[in-house]
């Protein structure tokens, strides 16, 4: 598979989308408190299988004048072995990692954090700035975050620190709302992680928006967002979240690009009947 399939224009810069691999789960874990028969139903509909979900990590990179911002880091070499492939496709992607200038977060989960560091516990992106939320980098450094965390979390909150400690003297923390980058709006987006956060890329001849994971399955996500997402930290949050963020962006046609939607996750939210698809392009 190419690994930098996905290109857009964005006015005067462009977003090119590079492959992180993919993750391997059991599908009861990525919704575990659903209609089986249903969930089952809408699957096949997709061809995909019931008792696995595959989904890619694509990572997404926005160049503009002299600025190239990463939208989060991908896995790094120690959560999968099927993830964690980021370095080894930006050769594909033209892209060197000391020309990053800005790297942004979306949240702080394993495949969106844990590529900050390599092997050798150095930067990879080692000259850029580095942007989260506020609330997200709160939430993770918070002294009772690991004991509230379910004993099958906690290396989230473990690996999430340590990789922040690398960035502490260097972060810049933003709200809902800022521009943190010319043309960059960040959209607050909780429920999956406390300060989970979007961004909304202006400037091009249509929006593109980052939805980080907002939207984490191609199928169920769109056919029915108000299920609760066994990822999610807060389910009920997350699928209100989704619910509301289906209705805009199947209003407002912005383009997306979906973390975790197939390679290079791609295309727009359409309604259908009363739900919506994701049609890639």
């Amino acid at each position: 598979m190419a690994s930098a399939l996905g290109r857009i224009e964005t006015g005067e810069g462009e977003l090119t989308v590079v492959s992180d691999g993919h993750l391997s789960l059991p599908m009861s874990f990525s919704f575990p408190d659903v209609d089986k028969t249903e969930l089952e139903a809408i699957l096949a509909g997709h061809g995909l299988p019931a008792d696995a979900n595959n989904p890619d990590c694509n990572v997404t990179f926005l160049r503009r004048g002299d600025r190239l911002a990463i939208f989060d880091v991908g896995s790094g070499p120690n959560f999968m072995p099927s993830a964690g492939k980021l370095i080894e496709n930006l050769g594909e992607a033209g892209i060197d990692p000391s020309e990053v200038t800005d790297v942004i977060f979306t949240h702080a989960h394993p495949d969106h954090i844990w590529g900050l560091v390599d092997d050798f516990d150095e930067l990879v992106f080692p000259d850029a700035a580095y942007r989260m939320g506020s609330a997200e980098w709160d939430f993770w450094r918070a002294p009772g975050t690991l004991d509230a965390m379910p004993e099958e979390r906690k290396t989230f909150v473990v690996g999430a620190r340590s990789r922040m400690a690398f960035i502490e003297d260097r972060i810049e923390l933003f709200e809902p709302g800022a521009e943190i980058l010319p043309g960059v709006e960040a959209v607050g987006t909780p429920g999956h992680t406390p300060g989970h956060m979007s961004f909304m890329i202006h400037g091009g001849a249509e929006p593109v928006f980052i939805t980080g994971d907002a939207i984490t399955h191609v199928a169920i996500s769109f056919a029915r967002p108000d299920w609760p997402s066994g990822s999610d930290q807060d389910r009920e949050l997350g699928a209100r979240t989704r619910v509301a963020l289906m209705d805009r962006l199947a209003s407002e046609r912005a383009r997306i690009v979906g973390f975790h939607l197939p390679h290079p996750g791609i295309g727009f939210v359409e309604r259908e009947g009363g739900a919506y698809r994701f049609a890639a392009g």
